[in-house]
This record gives C-alpha cells, structure tokens and sequence, in this order.
C-alpha cells in the first residue's frame, strides 16, 4: 500500500496535468505503466506471481471490437487486467471512486463509465450510449458482472449490463475468470504470496442473442473455469 501511495501522487498529478494536452489513447497507456509498476511491486514486495492463459483468445487487430466480462475478487485484477491487453479499456465503475485523490481525479481524465448504482434503468441506459461511443473509437469496454468483489469460492448475480451492450452493438464478449482471492482477499490490509492465475476464454458471439441467455453462458464458463483454476476455494 505504500508503495501504491508513492507512486500514485506523481503519476496521478502528471496525468492530470497532460490530460490538458494529450488524447485519450497516448494517456491510457501512461496510465497503464503505472498498474505495471503496482504489478511489479506485488511481485517483488509481496511475492504474488501471475500465470495467465488464453492470451491468443484475443481479437486480433487495430479495429476489432470486444467486451471484457471478468470475475471480481479484489483490487488486484483492476490493475493487472490493463497491462495484459493490446488495446485501451474503458472501466464500468461507480462513480464515488472519482472521489479517491489521485488515482480517483486520474480516472476521471481517461473517459471512462461512471454509474449511479441508486439507478439502475439510467445506469443501464447510460453504459449501452457511452459503451458505443467509446466501442466506435477502438477502446474495449471491461464490466465485472457480478457487480462488486465477490469473496474466494463465492459466486454473485450476474447483472446483463455487459451482455445487454454487447447485443445492441454485436460485439461478441471474452469471459475471464481470475483467482486473485487467492493471495489479495477482497477485504482485509494482509496479502499472501503465491500464483494467481488469468484464464480468459474465446470469444462468445452476440449477435442475434438475448441479454439474459448470453450472460448465462458466460456465467457458466466463468463459474467453471473458477473451480479449475482455484479448486481448493470450492470443496
């Protein structure tokens, strides 16, 4: 935690202060050499190490389209999903962590989704217009479905957010299953070495599917994957 406070003082102040002169795109990614050096430091502070897999599940090219659906455990994969991906993310996220000095007022400069979580049809309608506007520039859209962190060997509802933006502008969805838990617990101030591991799927077509049938496939890969990668958690 400290070495995140340390680091993200300069770094936020500096994205704030470029954010005046520089576009969205060269941003991100300065942005995202600030969730490496956080990803580094968990490696050599804490002794967390990351095995990924399904890298080449990606959509390939410049101008290919996903939305990222993703398991939420803790902090840990919001910062370490960003550094695995070839293309700017946009964060569905609500909207009182623009309130957190530095990393919150950074955020707020790299033109994310922010949502009022006390309503949910203008949330909802708010995620489809942003998601397609930024969808259209070439950023990939990340949504945690379940909404909130979700303890280790626990399962959330799955919200049809994604899944709802996902049909109305044929994107397909990459589902991620990650066991952060494992070593960053969703509460708590202790970390605990060891391997967390990133399984991301193949891409889910949308077009001509419903809301809710789409997300229950993704539900059940995800689900799945969870007890391959962590079965420990789900004895």
């Amino acid at each position: 935690m400290a070495w995140m406070l340390v680091t993200v003082i300069p770094w936020g102040l500096t994205l704030v202060v470029i954010s005046l002169w520089v576009r969205r795109t060269p941003l991100w990614w300065f942005a995202v050499n600030w969730f490496r050096l956080v990803i580094w430091g968990a490696r050599v502070i804490l002794g967390i190490q990351v095995r990924v897999t399904g890298l080449e599940n990606l959509p390939q090219g410049e101008t290919s389209p996903a939305i990222l659906l993703s398991k939420h455990q803790s902090t840990l994969e919001t910062l370490l999903l960003p550094t695995l991906m070839p293309h700017p993310l946009a964060f569905v996220f609500k909207r009182e962590l623009l309130k957190i000095p530095f990393f919150g007022w950074s955020m707020a400069r790299l033109d994310m989704i922010h949502i009022d979580r006390e309503s949910r049809a203008a949330a909802l309608k708010h995620v489809v217009t942003q998601g397609r506007r930024l969808l259209a520039q070439g950023t990939w859209i990340i949504l945690f479905p379940e909404g909130t962190r979700i303890a280790r060997g626990q399962q959330g509802t799955y919200q049809t957010a994604g899944t709802r933006l996902a049909v109305e502008t044929g994107v397909p969805v990459i589902p991620i299953a990650v066991s952060s838990a494992r070593c960053w617990p969703r509460h708590g101030f202790t970390k605990h070495p060891g391997v967390v591991d990133v399984s991301i799927g193949q891409p889910i077509p949308s077009v001509g599917r419903e809301p809710k049938e789409l997300m229950r496939e993704v539900e059940a890969w995800i689900e799945a994957e969870m007890r391959r990668i962590d079965p420990e958690a789900y004895r």
